[in-house]
């Protein structure tokens, strides 16, 4: 059964996603699906922390996106966004062709009466407000090296998810092996930019006590603008 997902750009909206993925890390299914672009894509902006399942997928997809889309965004400016998103079935189509793919997706059909008139209300909202323009936001991938081998990992890796901040979410982690026994720490992070800088998050908080007890140094592998 299709599931429909109604005013993202509301309270309500959001509310609704956010108790649909309550225990869950993707719209549909344990992996990524056009389902999950199709609703991130009628979604404004990141959700705010009242809705924490919502937002940590927002941020997961996000990531994702920019893995496949590297380069250095420009900006662009949308005249109106459509606000009702319904989930495809998740049952598999029995006239599929085999090799179908996301490819083929078309992620934005005719409108319907319904979402032309969110559309407007939504449109109408952005000229009335003062409100400053959301700051773009950029996906990270750090290296934390250790002292040594005999660095405590989970104590360093610990240590760094304890670092917070507005505009900052930690991703995804893993261990990568460097040489002579030791292993480093690959971390992922999602940053509002104008919120975090990353030279300023490694230089005051990444390499000084107490987290130097563990870190030894930080490198930024990858930056990419989401």
């Amino acid at each position: 059964m299709a599931i429909t997902f109604s005013d993202l750009h509301t309270e309500a909206g959001l509310k609704s996603l956010d108790e649909f993925l309550s225990g869950k890390a993707y719209i549909s299914g344990g992996h990524l699906t056009k389902d999950d672009v199709k609703v991130y894509a009628a979604v404004l902006e990141k959700p705010g922390s009242h809705f924490p399942n919502a937002s940590k997928w927002y941020s997961c997809v996000s990531s994702h996106l920019a893995k496949s889309f590297p380069g250095k965004a420009v900006g662009v400016s949308l005249g109106c966004q459509a606000a009702p998103v319904e989930a495809a079935p998740k049952e598999v189509k029995e006239a599929a062709p085999a090799g179908d793919d996301d490819d083929d997706l078309d992620l934005f059909g005719d409108e319907t009466e319904e979402e032309k008139k969110a559309a407007e209300e939504r449109e109408a909202s952005v000229k009335a407000s003062s409100k400053k323009k959301e700051s773009g936001k950029s996906s990270v991938l750090l290296d934390v090296k250790p002292w040594d081998d005999e660095t405590d990992m989970k104590k360093l890796e610990e240590a760094v998810r304890s670092i917070e901040m507005p505009g900052l979410l930690w991703g995804a982690s893993k261990l990568a092996p460097v040489g002579y026994g030791i292993k480093k720490l690959q971390i992922m992070m999602t940053i509002v930019d104008d919120l975090v800088s990353v030279d300023s998050l490694i230089e005051e908080h990444l390499t000084v006590e107490p987290i130097s007890e563990y870190v030894q140094s930080c490198d930024i592998v990858a930056f990419n603008k989401i």
